[in-house]
Parts: C-alpha cells; sequence; structure tokens
C-alpha cells in the first residue's frame, strides 16, 4: 500500500522565510504585491509554472543591491511537501526543459527550486532592465516525530550564463542575504561560470526553440494570413530589428505601439520602420547601408497591404505578437548561434534564389562552421574573411573562437580585453554577399551578436579589390590571415573561382573550403592548379551528407597553408570523414534534434579530425583507419580521397564477413519490396 502523501505545511514554510527576511533587514514582497512595473510585466508576459497564458506569482520577492549599487532581483518559491524541493536532470542540472529545449512545465510547477527558476527565466527573458536574478526554492516538511526539516536551494540565473541555473551555495537558512553578508554573495556568483559541456548542451537547445518558433510562425503567416514567400524573410528580419532593441538607447517595440490604424503616415509599417531606422542609426551602420536594408524593407513594411486590419488587427501587428512573446525572448548575444541561417535552412523557401541555383544557397551547419574556423587556427589576432557569406555562419563561428581566445589569454587585463573584443568586431571580420535577402540575413546576424557588421559588404566578391570600405582603416587593404567559404557551386570551377581569388590576395595564413568535392578531380581547374602555385594543400576530407534533403552533392573540405607553393614532396592528409557520427533524415515537419542526431560520438569525431589536421595527438581514436599520408601533382585534379586510398590486396576474413552481410541485406530488401508488389505470389 502505497505511504499516504503528509499534508503540505507550506504556509508555515513561508511564514518562516518571511521572517527570516525581515530578521536579517530585507523587506519581502509578497505573491500579490508587485515589486516594481517591470518585473510585475514580465511575470505577466511569460507562461505560467503550468504552461498556461495566466501570471506567474513567486511566494516571496525582493531586491538585493551590492556595493557598487547593482540591483539584483531574488526569487523565492516556497514547498511543504516532502520530495517537492528540486528536479534535477541527468547530467545534475536543474530539469526545467527537454533535449529539444520544450519547458518541463510538471516540474517547474511541482518543485521549489525550478519554480524559482521558472520566474528567473521570466524576468530575464521579458524584461530589458535585469540579467541576472537569484532563485531561491525552500521546501519544509515535518516527519512522523514532528521533527522538522526546511531546505533551500539557492541558484544565480543570469544572461550571461545563458539562463543555466548556477548552484550559488550551500545554505540552512537566508542570513546569507543580509547586508553584512552581500558582498561576499556577490562576490560568489560572479565567479560562476559555464563549463564548456553547459554552453553546447544551452546552445543546442536554443536552436532546437529558435526552430520550432520559426515553423510555427511561418504555418500562420501561410495559412493565417497569406503572406507571400517573397516578403517573408524581410518581414521577420524587419520585425526583429524594431523588437530587440538597444540598452538605455533604442527602447524595443512594445505591441500596444501597434494599433491597426489605416492612417496614410501613423499606420503599423511606419511605426515598425521608424523603429527600424531608429535601430539602425545607433547600431551606427553606414548610411549606404541603412538605406539599402530600408528601402528592401519598405517594400514589405510600406508597400504592402499588410499594415490594413484584418477583424480590427493587421497582419503585421499580430505577427508581430507572436514574435514578441515566442521568438524575441529567446535572442542572446552571448549564444552565438546563426540565427538566420537557422532561419534559412529551416525555411528556405522563405528566400527565392534567381536562376533556380537551390544548391548555391544551402548554409554551413554551425558544427561545421566551427571545425573549419579551429583547423584554421583561428586565435584573437586572426583576420578572416568569406567571399560567398551566405547568412554569416562562418563569421560568426570564427568571431565565437576569436572572443574565447581573447578572454583566455587577457583575462588579467580586463580592459585591454574588452578592447580587443571591440576591435575584433569592428575590424577583423569581413564578408561579402550579393543576393540583398541573404545579405540582410548576414547584417542581422552580426548586429544580433553586438555586432561584427561594420565589414558586411553588399557586392559581387569577384570584383572586390580586397581593401576596408569604412572606418579608420578605409582604403586599406583587409590583412587577412583566415580564409573560410561554402561557395555557390554553380560559379566557374565548382566555385573554386573564388577561391582562387582570395587566396591571390593573402599573403600567409590558412584557408578552408567547403565545395563540391570533384572540384578537387579536375572540375576546379584551371583555379585548381593555380592555387597550387601560391597555396599548399595539406589536408583534403571527404564528409558525410551533410545537406539531405537540401542539396544533392558529395562534399569535401579542402584546407590550405597561403603564402607557399605546393611542394610535390609534401605529404597531403587524405581523410575519409564519411562516418562523423550523425545520423540524418530527412523529415520536412521534424525539427534539428530529430533530423540530426548525435548516434557515434560525433562531439568527439569533430574533435578529433581537427587534432589530425592540426598535427595533435587525437585524444580518440575513431578515423585511426580512416587516414592516408600520399602526395599529390601539381596539376590540381587529383585532391579526392578517393585518389588516395590504400587498398589491401590480401583478402582477410573481416572482408569476407561484410560482403555476405551486404549480400544478405540487399537480399532481404529485395523480398520486402517483392512482398509490397501487388503481384506477388
Amino acid at each position: 500500500m502505497a505511504k499516504k502523501r503528509a499534508k503540505s505545511i507550506e504556509e508555515q514554510i513561508e511564514t518562516a522565510a518571511k521572517s527570516e527576511l525581515i530578521a536579517v533587514g530585507r523587506h519581502p514582497y509578497t505573491k500579490t504585491e508587485d515589486i516594481n512595473p517591470e518585473i510585475a510585466q514580465a511575470l505577466s508576459a511569460a507562461q505560467s509554472k503550468g504552461g498556461g497564458s495566466g501570471n506567474n506569482y513567486p511566494d516571496i520577492k525582493l531586491f538585493i543591491t551590492s556595493p557598487a549599487g547593482r540591483k539584483i532581483p531574488v526569487m523565492i518559491e516556497v514547498k511543504g511537501t516532502e520530495g517537492d524541493f528540486v528536479k534535477y536532470d541527468e547530467l545534475g542540472g536543474i530539469s526545467m526543459s527537454d533535449a529539444s529545449g520544450k519547458p518541463i512545465f510538471a516540474n517547474r510547477k511541482k518543485y521549489a527550486v525550478n519554480g524559482a527558476v521558472h520566474y528567473a527565466e521570466a524576468i530575464i527573458k521579458y524584461s530589458q532592465t535585469y540579467e541576472e536574478v537569484i532563485a531561491i526554492g525552500i521546501n519544509g516538511y515535518d516527519d512522523d516525530a514532528g521533527n522538522r526539516t526546511t531546505e533551500y536551494g539557492v541558484y544565480y540565473v543570469s544572461k550571461n550564463n545563458l539562463l543555466v541555473p548556477k548552484k550559488i551555495g550551500d545554505y540552512c537558512s537566508l542570513s546569507f542575504l543580509a547586508a553584512s553578508n552581500i558582498e561576499e554573495l556577490i562576490d560568489r556568483i560572479d565567479n560562476l561560470e559555464l563549463s564548456d559541456e553547459e554552453q553546447e548542451q544551452k546552445t543546442k537547445m536554443w536552436e532546437f526553440q529558435i526552430e520550432d518558433n520559426l515553423k510555427e510562425l511561418n504555418q500562420e503567416m501561410h495559412h493565417v494570413h497569406q503572406i507571400s514567400e517573397d516578403y517573408r524573410v524581410k518581414l521577420i528580419a524587419g520585425l526583429i530589428m524594431a523588437g530587440v532593441g538597444i540598452k538605455n538607447e533604442v527602447a524595443p517595440l512594445a505591441v500596444t505601439e501597434l494599433r491597426s490604424s489605416t492612417g496614410q503616415y501613423d499606420h503599423d509599417g511606419h511605426i515598425i520602420l521608424n523603429k527600424i531606422k531608429s535601430y539602425l542609426v545607433r547600431k551606427n551602420l553606414p548610411e549606404e547601408k541603412r538605406e539599402m536594408i530600408v528601402a528592401e524593407l519598405s517594400k514589405v513594411f510600406i508597400h504592402t497591404k499588410l499594415y490594413e486590419p484584418v477583424n480590427g488587427e493587421s497582419p503585421l501587428k499580430s505577427v508581430y505578437s507572436f514574435l514578441d512573446k515566442n521568438i524575441l525572448p529567446l535572442f542572446n548575444e552571448k549564444i552565438h548561434v546563426d540565427f538566420t541561417g537557422k532561419l534559412f535552412n529551416t525555411l528556405n523557401a522563405w528566400v527565392k534564389v534567381p536562376d533556380g541555383n537551390q544548391n548555391d544557397v544551402v548554409l554551413t551547419p554551425r558544427y561545421v562552421c566551427e571545425m573549419m574556423a579551429a583547423m584554421c587556427k583561428v586565435n584573437k589576432d586572426s583576420f578572416v574573411w568569406d567571399f560567398a557569406l551566405g547568412s554569416a555562419g562562418f563569421l560568426i563561428a570564427a568571431m565565437k573562437q576569436m572572443i574565447a581566445d581573447a578572454k583566455a589569454k587577457l583575462d588579467g587585463n580586463p580592459s585591454e580585453r574588452d578592447l580587443k573584443i571591440r576591435k575584433i568586431k569592428a575590424e577583423q571580420l569581413l564578408g561579402i554577399e550579393k543576393l540583398p535577402d541573404i545579405y540582410m540575413l548576414a547584417v542581422l546576424n552580426m548586429l544580433l551578436m553586438n555586432d561584427g557588421s561594420a565589414n558586411i559588404l553588399y557586392k559581387d566578391s569577384l570584383f572586390y579589390d580586397g581593401q576596408y570600405e569604412q572606418g579608420e582603416h578605409r582604403g586599406e587593404d583587409f590583412p587577412a590571415t583566415v580564409f573560410l567559404l561554402n561557395p555557390p557551386y554553380s560559379a566557374e570551377g565548382k566555385g573554386m573561382i573564388f577561391v582562387e581569388r582570395a587566396l591571390s590576395k593573402m599573403t600567409s595564413g590558412r584557408a578552408a573550403v567547403l565545395i563540391q568535392e570533384n572540384a578537387g578531380s579536375g572540375n576546379g581547374l584551371p583555379y585548381t592548379k593555380r592555387i597550387l602555385e601560391h597555396s599548399s594543400l595539406i589536408a583534403s576530407i571527404h564528409m558525410s551528407d551533410l545537406f539531405k534533403g537540401k542539396a544533392s552533392v558529395q562534399t569535401a573540405v579542402y584546407v590550405f597553408e597561403v603564402g607557399t607553393p605546393h611542394d610535390p614532396q609534401q605529404l597531403v592528409k587524405f581523410i575519409d570523414f564519411s562516418n562523423d557520427g550523425y545520423t540524418r533524415q530527412n523529415r520536412k515537419k521534424a525539427n534539428s534534434a530529430t533530423n540530426l542526431r548525435d548516434t557515434g560520438n560525433a562531439v568527439e569525431r569533430y574533435a578529433e579530425v581537427v587534432d589530425l589536421v592540426l598535427d595533435r595527438r587525437p585524444s580518440t581514436s575513431y578515423l585511426k583507419d580512416c587516414i592516408n599520408l600520399d602526395t599529390i601533382s601539381l596539376d590540381g585534379n587529383d585532391w579526392t580521397v578517393d585518389k588516395h586510398r590504400k587498398i589491401d590486396p590480401v583478402p582477410r576474413e573481416s572482408d569476407f564477413r561484410k560482403t555476405v552481410a551486404d549480400y544478405l541485406a540487399w537480399k532481404v530488401s529485395t523480398i520486402l519490396q517483392d512482398r509490397e508488389d501487388p503481384n506477388f505470389q
């Protein structure tokens, strides 16, 4: 017989907690009191702990203020039954969401710590002022003898730590909130940092959430508002610019500002466009760029009828309301996510590609961008460019690694570190894109990263002279040391024309190119041959089916040492990376969590291939039988892995077993197909 659940003593525990706070000089706000209007609005805007649209009511609220004047909200959730203290996930973190980023409302509602963290998330996501919250869960219960146990869970939740709850310490009372203990408390929370694993897990979760919400929004735009595919990218990009705001400079667009008016100059389109203009000006975007972006966005916000009310509300207001509630709260410049690339790859019908060259606008997955940047030894002093920018995925990956290196090497000198990070964003990244819709996605991406957009150029890279076009270095050569590229495969030499042009303008450094593999077996001539005159091929990597369902091309990554002509005696690393650890599907309605699954230690395999290219000793050996060292000619037509496979002439038992297994698999498949034939007897 199941043990009867004890009667909750929540009210008693809450009363005791309030008394503790008063005793240490703190004024507790109750669940029916607003601590201030902004926090009240944020708690109201977020989903409730149960997943509904109702308000959020923390049991106790208060502020603490550091000696330097830093004001931090404290949210306390109280429970009064044994077992209702906290719910952890498999990795020992607070279980708030599943692997795909969907909130687990049952945990948020039932457990004290999880509920407190829920309130902290709401405040950070839905307010402009507050980027950090202390979340406290308190649970108390009496045993059969009447002895009382009170549990305290104290966590720090911050935008800087990607909203991952970090435990501050072990406490048995609320005395740590006394004024005399605040300096120690602040010191503790300022030393809490995410591990690499936590950061990667949170980034993936964020990507899944963004993708799911974008799909839902696309359905609304298509089915409810019948918004043309031609307008959707511009519409979403513009609404994001209007909605993110700039702290202390440009207030985010409020839904209430959109009145669905039919006035000629005060309709919703004008209101949104004016907010966009303010955002771009404050972001210090050059006038030429601003004018180009505003002209493109005007086609949607001014020259369509989307501002006209339907049943009392304009489609612009309806779409923005969804965006404001479900997508904007997910933006965090601390997460280096190729957001617009996710937008494009999730819904690639949003952008119509001229001439039907669909393979030319398939954007590179984040994990491949990061691998290629690492192969090029990207660091804080790198100057990185991309001649076919897309949504800026390569520059975002490079910027992430450059900033991480700056933080690691300049940690002891914060002013020098911050100056270096500003220089990285302003001077050390350059990208070129000629398709206007895609260019706007790239600019938006870098603006959201706060911002790195200074040298995003709207032009044809085949006619680019290699110079800065704005800022104090205008007219000077961009001193590129890293080249990253996924070129349009329809271009000359399968895209190798872009590689040759870029490398010819560099004097040293590295390059990594993701390209149709047969560009290295003769289809890239004469450019491949000319490349070897000034750069050395150091690695050829046969990739897996990266673009399954999006483009039917076999790709390879070619890595070069720039500025040194290729020596025909030099050994090149040929790596078969067809098994990269990921299982890919092409289920149109599924998200990335389903379509891309790590089923074979993918993270470790990608780290290993980087180590092999960089001549480092790998910590794993998944690829020990997949790498060959061999020379190439100077003809530029023998770069592929297949041309350098070693064939063992001695038959082995394992070869026989594999052959038999392949035959049996084929035979079974044939029988099953025959059974599906209606004429099968």
